[in-house]
């Protein structure tokens, strides 16, 4: 609560002091804002304080946002704010409060603005120095599904282009088709609660000699999914694969983003198919992973 709400409520100035002092049962989170209890404030309480501080035309970026948009992101130890260019406010601690001219269209979730995910995560990558870093930010609302890499590029264009040459050139060398095609068949894999299988492989007999690759495999049970399947995708090595006795479920990007639950329920069939049928007599050696945001 800030200050004004106590008034309200019949609480003095003085009062809200004593209450926040030490061994008090109130916390003070920032200037004139109150946490009506001592413990430790939650990332929640966090964010509603800071918007309580810096008033409501700011907007939450960064990790909070991702998260908020239902990406799987470690929280910074700083909230990020974005707050309108002629607003004179300083940052507070535990706060990163950005003035900017180019205030996004806040997306409400929860009852919190939060920037759109192509910012979130552009504000993020600015800040990093480490390319690698760099590039594992950029990767996340692609994986996740919720931007693409054209969207990021009109977003960087249009913001200030102060500090972002390295940012741009993990962009230019971003390959998104395959992040993104992983992070959708993460989604498949949950809706079929499956255990989690080994990614891009390459499936060989006793001697070593390649058959054929899998985008995921289940090596105790011999079950592989292809899920980039396509004209000129793979030859035919799915022949190869399946004359093994291997289980093979296979499927397009396509049919990842528009049939979930049905390649999901195959993929859930195949996986009781191959958990009754001997497991065929190959071996998997690992492939360079595609994606990097899980």
């Amino acid at each position: 609560m800030n200050l004004e709400q106590l008034r309200r409520a019949g609480v003095s100035d003085r009062r809200t002091r004593r209450l926040c002092g030490p061994g008090g049962p109130w916390r003070r989170l920032h200037p004139g804002v109150v946490l009506l209890r001592n413990s430790a404030p939650t990332r929640q309480q966090r964010l509603h304080a800071a918007l309580v501080r810096y008033g409501p035309r700011v907007v939450i970026t960064g990790a909070d946002a991702l998260v908020a948009h239902g990406v799987k992101c470690p929280a910074t130890e700083e909230l990020r704010l974005l707050v309108p260019e002629h607003c004179r406010v300083a940052s507070g601690e535990g706060v990163s409060a950005v003035r900017t001219a180019r205030m996004p269209e806040a997306v409400v979730i929860d009852g919190l603005p939060f920037a759109p995910p192509a910012r979130a995560a552009l504000d993020l990558a600015r800040a990093e120095p480490d390319p690698a870093q760099i590039r594992h930010l950029l990767t996340l609302p692609l994986y996740w599904g919720l931007c693409d890499r054209q969207e990021l590029l009109t977003e960087l264009d249009a913001g200030s282009q102060r500090g972002t040459s390295t940012v741009r050139k993990v962009l230019r060398e971003l390959d998104e088709g395959p992040i993104q095609a992983h992070g959708l068949a993460v989604g498949v894999l949950d809706a079929a609660r499956l255990p989690p299988p080994v990614w891009d492989v390459t499936i060989c007999d006793r001697r070593g000699r390649r058959i054929g690759e899998a985008d995921a495999w289940w090596d105790e049970l011999g079950l592989a999914w292809q899920y980039r399947c396509g004209p000129g995708v793979g030859g035919f090595s799915h022949l190869a694969l399946a004359a093994t006795g291997i289980v093979l479920v296979r499927c397009t990007v396509r049919q990842l983003r528009l049939a979930t639950r049905e390649v999901a329920q195959e993929l859930a069939h195949a996986f009781g198919d191959a958990s009754r049928t001997p497991r065929p007599k190959v071996r998997a050696v690992a492939m360079a992973p595609i994606g990097d945001a899980a």
